[in-house]
């Protein structure tokens, strides 16, 4: 799941450097949002990383920063997309619906001092449903069309 998180912001930190910008003060402000949710993302897949698996608090440590991605997502759903791009809005929406389902069910399955390997499934699921909208819409903003438009995730 981290692994792939990584490629992934990868992708995602260049898609914010090509953002167009310019003398167009909405592309320019959407570029520093994406900028920002990039970042962001980043700074919490570096912790998430970092985190000592055998540390007595690796688990409350993991959550919360799994409730600050989900922040992340939150805020990014809520960007308002230039006009180009509006068509990416509800992706985005979407995201960030399918990353709160993942962190609430992520808590779930370490609830009362055990672990749920069906609920922590589940919670992985809707996490790569999150970042695969997120991968898609790296790609339309990038200028391509994406060759896996398959929403779901098996």
């Amino acid at each position: 799941m981290i692994k792939k998180l990584s490629a992934l912001l990868l992708s995602a930190l260049c898609v914010c450097s090509l953002t167009a910008c310019g003398s167009n003060p909405e592309l320019t402000k959407f570029k520093n949002e994406m900028d920002s949710f990039c970042t962001s993302i980043s700074e919490i897949d570096s912790a998430i990383n970092s985190v000592d698996p055998e540390a007595e608090d690796a688990v409350e440590e993991v959550l919360l920063l799994l409730d600050k991605l989900d922040d992340e997502f939150s805020k990014f759903a809520e960007f308002d997309f230039p006009e180009e791009y509006d068509y990416l809005e509800e992706l985005a929406d979407e995201s960030s619906d399918y990353m709160t389902e993942a962190v609430e069910h992520y808590h779930e399955a370490y609830s009362n001092n055990s672990y749920n390997e069906y609920v922590a499934e589940y919670a992985q699921e809707n996490y790569s449903r999150a970042y695969k909208r997120v991968q898609i819409i790296i790609t339309f903003l990038h200028g391509e069309e994406p060759t896996d438009v398959d929403l779901t995730t098996t």
